[in-house]
């Protein structure tokens, strides 16, 4: 769980800013919150035009996530240190934001789309009216980041106020050079940028086999 006196003592135990956010609760909760975590999760990743690549999803989880800590460590009457439902709630809400107009599943049931973080609300109120601070604190950390990244550019013609930063690029990018056991597999470099690609660059078939004709499918 995410501890102030735990992060900031000698050695610094920083990595609960990141386990908060993988701890869920009991009985349904367990079961529930990955589920949520991994769809939401997904239709970021693999749905929406704001996560073009993947460090800027991975950028998308740090900034959210720093918001929802600093938002509940000002909120006084929440004491616990587990950030995962706030997590999900602004995963949902940064998700639906293309989706208006649309249809979305709650369960068994068809809503629309920009109305299942609220749908959800509505839900840990019955389940464990406790959370609800939190998840709050999740849409308002989506909606600052979607502000700060989307809305200000676009309507008030600043510039992009959390650029995703360059040594998130690297900590994601593939290596050219990958030492193994049995040798060094080397990527080759993309001719039209230069950078490194897992495409082949050259022909597949050898030279001897293109006097044979462009060849036919079979079946």
């Amino acid at each position: 769980m995410f501890d102030l006196g735990s992060v900031f003592k000698f050695p610094p135990e920083v990595w609960r800013f990141a386990t908060a956010f993988f701890l869920s609760g009991d009985k349904l909760e367990l079961i529930m919150d990955p589920y949520f975590a991994y769809q939401n999760l997904k239709g970021l990743e693999m749905a929406n035009t704001k996560f073009s690549r993947k460090e800027d999803l991975l950028w998308y989880l740090m900034t959210v996530g720093g918001f929802i800590i600093t938002l509940m460590r000002l909120y006084s009457g929440y004491w616990g240190g587990f950030y995962l439902k706030g997590l999900i709630m602004a995963m949902c809400y940064t998700a639906v934001q293309d989706k208006r107009g649309q249809k979305s599943n709650f369960f068994f049931f068809q809503v629309p789309a920009q109305s299942v973080p609220y749908c959800m609300l509505v839900w840990s109120m019955l389940l464990n009216p406790g959370v609800i601070p939190l998840e709050v604190s999740g849409i308002l950390a989506a909606h600052l980041h979607d502000f700060l990244t989307r809305l200000w550019p676009e309507f008030g013609l600043g510039p992009n106020l959390l650029p995703t930063p360059g040594f998130i690029s690297k900590l994601v990018q593939t290596p050219r050079f990958m030492k193994r056991d049995y040798g060094t597999a080397v990527r080759p470099k993309d001719s039209a940028s230069g950078s490194s690609t897992g495409a082949s660059t050259g022909p597949v078939l050898p030279d001897s086999w293109k006097t044979r004709g462009t060849g036919h499918r079979l079946g």
